[in-house]
């Protein structure tokens, strides 16, 4: 079964058709950016794009994902290895504490910013409203958010 990951085909071998495509993510393809937080979809930890929409990827078969683009945090980079905007704000802003929700968070907050380029402090609280963060650091992700928006409504090669 090949799966469509981070813009190359993967191979995931047939005895993970039938996990989650959390598990399958990070077990045979490695990819361990995406965390496991409460297994059930209420904590947002787990999301990853499929087909540019965050989904959380605890919920679904990797089967599931078959002939779909998957996108995890470790693909949100350029390929030249440059951070995405939400990356840098996120280390610019010093939003992880214990980091553990991160790449959940930017995963749900890059999909608002693909779809909204300028979202107000409202959007931002709509969008992010699913994904928990045990450290509290809430208002700095809103930070980093409404400044990764500014960088990428200036262009390339702006810095926050």
């Amino acid at each position: 079964m090949k799966l469509h990951v981070n813009g190359s085909e993967r191979e995931l071998p047939d005895p993970w058709a039938d996990e989650s495509l959390l598990v399958a993510l990070r077990e045979p393809l490695g990819l361990v950016g995406t965390k496991f937080g409460c297994g059930d979809g209420d904590c947002g930890t787990c999301v990853v794009h499929i087909d540019g929409q965050p989904r959380r990827s605890c919920l679904l078969q990797a089967s599931d994902a078959v002939g779909r683009r998957i996108v995890t945090i470790e693909g949100l980079a350029s390929a030249d290895g440059r951070l995405h905007p939400l990356q840098q704000a996120w280390l610019d802003e010093r939003v992880a504490q214990c980091g553990y929700c991160q790449a959940g968070q930017i995963m749900q907050a890059a999909a608002l910013l693909a779809s909204n380029p300028d979202p107000d402090a409202e959007a931002i609280a709509a969008q992010m409203s699913g994904n928990l963060c045990r450290c509290g650091t809430y208002d700095r992700v809103r930070r980093a958010i409404g400044r990764a928006a500014a960088m990428l409504r200036a262009g390339p090669g702006a810095s926050g």
